[in-house]
């Protein structure tokens, strides 16, 4: 039924293809822990959590300085654009997109780990 809905909902087939894989990727990692509590941490669950929080860490890593070299494109975009009224709107959507995208990412973060702490 949804998927005969799908152009009405999604024009674009990008949007529709990542909330797909959104929606999988929590699924799996909602079943990994629930068979890790079920069956008592296993050595292939310990080891695709340990997985999964080193590449938290890491985008969190690579995630500040890159929103700090994003945000001085935009800056920078706005401020060398000499009128131009396209280079202003572009810089100002680098500028928001970047920060909003930041933002989601310390979010995420902020959820997982509010989670991590209730589970524990």
């Amino acid at each position: 039924m949804f998927f005969i809905y799908k152009k009405r909902l999604f024009n674009n087939k990008l949007k529709f293809y990542m909330l797909n894989i959104i929606i999988f990727a929590l699924f799996f990692i909602f079943s990994l822990s629930t068979f890790s509590y079920s069956w008592g941490d296993p050595e292939l669950v310990d080891k695709i959590t340990k997985a999964f929080e080193s590449i938290e860490d890491w985008i969190l890593k690579i995630a500040t300085p890159a929103a700090a070299v994003a945000v001085g494109t935009g800056i920078f975009m706005r401020k060398f654009s000499f009128g131009d009224e396209e280079r202003i709107r572009m810089g100002k959507k680098i500028i928001n997109g970047s920060l909003f995208s930041y933002a989601f990412i310390l979010a995420i973060d902020l959820i997982l780990s509010a989670i991590n702490s209730l589970i524990s």
